[in-house]
Order: C-alpha cells, then sequence, then structure tokens
C-alpha cells in the first residue's frame, strides 16, 4: 500500500511541469489570438482611412468619442442565421486614446448589406451618450443605441439628422467596398475574459480603462493599435480645431 501511495506521490510531482508548461501554452496562444486581432482592427482602420475618398469623413473622425472595430465578421458562426464577431474599443480622453477593450457582437441579419462572411464592421460613437451605450456590458443597437449609417467619403457634408440624432454611426467593408450600413438589431456585449487578460490577468472595469484611468498595457500590439487611432482620429481632431480657430480670428478680423 505504501509503496502503492509512494507511485501515485512521484507521478503526481512528475504531472506537474507538464500541467504547468501546458497553462503557459495554452495562455500563450490566447494572447496570440488578442495580438491578432488589435493588429487585424489597426489595419482595418489604417487601410480604410488611408482611402481619401472612400473613408469616414475628417468631421466625424474629428468629433469621435469613441471608436469600435469589428475585423471579419463571421456570418452563421456560433449563432445559426445571424452574424457573430469579437472588436476592440477604445475612447477618447483629455490624454489621448485609452487602452483598447474587447467586445463581442452577435445578432442581426444584415445579409446582402455586408455580403456574407469576412466583413469588417466600425462603429463611431458622435456623442457622450454614445459613449455611454458602449460602456454598458450589454445593448442592442437601434434598441436602447440609436445608431445610423455613417455617410463615407472625407469631403462627405455633414448631415444635421446624423450628427443631431445618431449615437453611434456604422460602417462595413466587405470584399473591398466600404459603406455605412444599418446594424439594428445586432447586440454588443463587453468581452471581459480577454480584456482581463490582455492586461496581464488584472480586472478593471470598462469605465476605468476606456475613461483613461488605466494605463494601456505594455503590449505591442495594443500600442500600435492605439498609434493607429491617433494618426487618423487624433489629427483630425487637431485640424478640426486649427480650423475653427482659424475662423474665429478671421471674424475677429
Amino acid at each position: 500500500m505504501k509503496k502503492l501511495l509512494g507511485l501515485m506521490l512521484m507521478a503526481g510531482i512528475t504531472a506537474m511541469p507538464l500541467v504547468a508548461h501546458a497553462a503557459d501554452t495554452e495562455n500563450g496562444a490566447d494572447m496570440q489570438k488578442l495580438d491578432q486581432r488589435l493588429e487585424n482592427a489597426a489595419d482595418v482602420l489604417a487601410q480604410i482611412q488611408g482611402a481619401k475618398d472612400k473613408s469616414i469623413p475628417d468631421w466625424i473622425a474629428a468629433k469621435a468619442k469613441c471608436i469600435a472595430v469589428v475585423p471579419g465578421l463571421v456570418k452563421g458562426a456560433f449563432i445559426v442565421g445571424a452574424e457573430y464577431g469579437q472588436g476592440v474599443v477604445s475612447c477618447r480622453t483629455p490624454h489621448g486614446w485609452s487602452g483598447p477593450v474587447f467586445i463581442r457582437m452577435a445578432g442581426g441579419s444584415f445579409g446582402f448589406q455586408i455580403g456574407g462572411s469576412g466583413t469588417d464592421l466600425i462603429l463611431v460613437a458622435t456623442n457622450h451618450k454614445g459613449m455611454q451605450d458602449l460602456l454598458q456590458t450589454k445593448f442592442k443597437l437601434g434598441g436602447t443605441a440609436a445608431v445610423a449609417a455613417g455617410p463615407v467619403g472625407r469631403e462627405a457634408q455633414a448631415a444635421t439628422n446624423l450628427s443631431m440624432q445618431a449615437e453611434l454611426l456604422t460602417y462595413s467593408r466587405s470584399h473591398g467596398v466600404f459603406a455605412g450600413v444599418d446594424l439594428s438589431g445586432v447586440t454588443v456585449s463587453d468581452n471581459t475574459d480577454d480584456t482581463v487578460a490582455l492586461y496581464g490577468g488584472q480586472y478593471h472595469t470598462f469605465d476605468q480603462i476606456l475613461y483613461g484611468h488605466v494605463p494601456p498595457p505594455h503590449n505591442h500590439a495594443a500600442l500600435h493599435y492605439m498609434h493607429v487611432l491617433h494618426q487618423y482620429f487624433g489629427e483630425a481632431a487637431a485640424q478640426a480645431q486649427h480650423h475653427d480657430e482659424s475662423n474665429n480670428q478671421s471674424n475677429e478680423h
């Protein structure tokens, strides 16, 4: 009996490093997925905003409070007859863009509008209410959150009904075509597990992160995503402010 217990103890001790190694390997694989999601989101923003005639207009980019990017939405995955995707959100703070958090999107039936799988989605919160929507644990577009298909093109004129009523402007890119899309009926929820993993296992509320109270993670993919946000949306805000100041000076003279 003692010999059997001894063998079992030795087997357990031998297995412990293997279990730890397996856990480390799994955690490493998970982080690779998160890094790839951030890199894909950064690529989507850079490619769309790099196309001057088919991009989010400067006046929207300048007033954006938060940006959500869902790269590669998959049709019919996990939810039959609907769409499912994993995305990234960051919000503008007095010190620049916040660290990112992860979200899920599910439901709805855009069908022909986005052409099925492999579709990238972008949500732009244009006011404080839109930001508050993204801070919720779960909400439905077109339900508790007023949404509208966003206009496209750098020189697109500001539409009064959009700027005054919509909390979130929504866009899609499918098969190289970028356009505004109606996402009413889609549910957006936070992805706490992936967000905790990105911040080294530390739990922070979405409010804390998106209001800029939590430093960005020391993660190359996250910092690259934030850099792209600043490049295309931070500069738009700076240019808009400079334009307003120039107009004010002209009016004074």
